[in-house]
């Protein structure tokens, strides 16, 4: 029987060469990848289908119990794995197989370019010289905001994964002193000294997130804690939306010059009434539509896992 094979939202991989390099491999699949795909339009798609891939379209327990007569692998082309109702999905017999660890290189340097623009207060100078500004200047330069080295500065890892790790090795290469705290209580590096996180707050010059989004670290940083924050520090998510109470960091960014980055965020796409979109802090803050995982490396290795998962299991 020839394998059908959906891919519901091809369009979050951006360009990318997932078909061709799959029919390489299994030139009889009935292969179809739309775009993407609405809730509505979801069953609809996917019905037939032996092989669905999806990175964000849900998959729920009525879409998986009206496809599991024929749906027999389900191939998220992500790590995240929440999409998924994981324990119908085991019910109906259908196997779930994401990527790990692709993206690692790639979060790591997007927290680093965050933090160098933030600490060079890119977003300022660079809508300065834009606008037209500079060009009527009296001087040659412009040092109206603090530029800062991350030479000799603390930087508070919040998650010591893989990512965290990764970037721990980063930042201690351009001469920060790295410490962490563990949202867990159970990850105890000694190559790092361990936080609490009041202490890793006041501390650090940068704090950056690469913890998951669970009861632990689900609005961990708020309203409560930011204000222990030094002034002219740097907040930075990758980690989940959710993590950060989007609305306390906004009213703190109005309040004092504290800086942030963002590359993931409570609802996405963001609402155009997003707290992080008022003009009066525009230049505060760095902000991504949720790429940091996308590099072009990343997303080979990526794609060459999601075909990898197809062909074991079609063995």
């Amino acid at each position: 029987m020839q394998e059908k094979i959906v891919f519901l939202d091809g369009l979050s991989l951006g360009e990318h060469d997932l078909q061709e390099k799959l029919l390489k491999k299994l030139p009889n699949v009935d292969y179809t990848e739309y775009p993407t795909t609405t809730p509505e339009q979801t069953l609809e798609r996917a019905k037939g289908a032996t092989i669905v891939l999806s990175n964000k379209v849900v998959l729920d327990a009525p879409i998986l119990n009206a496809l599991k007569e024929t749906l027999k692998l389900i191939c998220i082309t992500a790590t995240g794995m929440n999409n998924v109702d994981l324990e119908v999905a085991k019910e109906c017999g259908i196997a779930v197989k994401n990527v790990a660890g692709y993206s690692t290189k790639s979060v790591a340097q997007h927290t680093l370019m965050m933090a160098l623009a933030l600490s060079a207060k890119l977003p300022l100078y660079d809508f300065f010289c834009k606008s037209g500004y500079y060009t009527s200047s009296a001087l040659f330069t412009n040092l109206a905001k603090p530029l800062e080295l991350l030479y000799r500065k603390k930087w508070g890892i919040i998650g010591l994964g893989n990512i965290g790790q990764e970037v721990a090795k980063l930042a201690t290469a351009f001469g920060a002193e790295v410490c962490y705290y563990s949202t867990s209580g159970k990850n105890l590096n000694a190559t790092y000294p361990h936080k609490d996180l009041k202490t890793l707050l006041q501390e650090c010059f940068v704090v950056s997130i690469h913890a998951p989004l669970n009861d632990n670290t689900k609005n961990l940083l708020n309203k409560n804690n930011l204000h222990l924050m030094q002034n002219g520090s740097i907040l930075i998510n990758v980690g989940r939306g959710g993590i950060v109470n989007e609305e306390d960091l906004a009213d703190e960014l109005k309040k004092r010059e504290i800086y942030a980055g963002f590359d993931v965020f409570t609802k996405e796409p963001i609402p155009q009434n997003h707290p992080f979109l008022n003009e009066e802090i525009a230049n505060q803050l760095v902000l991504t539509p949720h790429n940091a995982w996308g590099y072009e490396e990343s997303k080979c290795v990526l794609i060459d896992g999601v075909i990898n998962n197809i062909t074991e299991f079609l063995k």
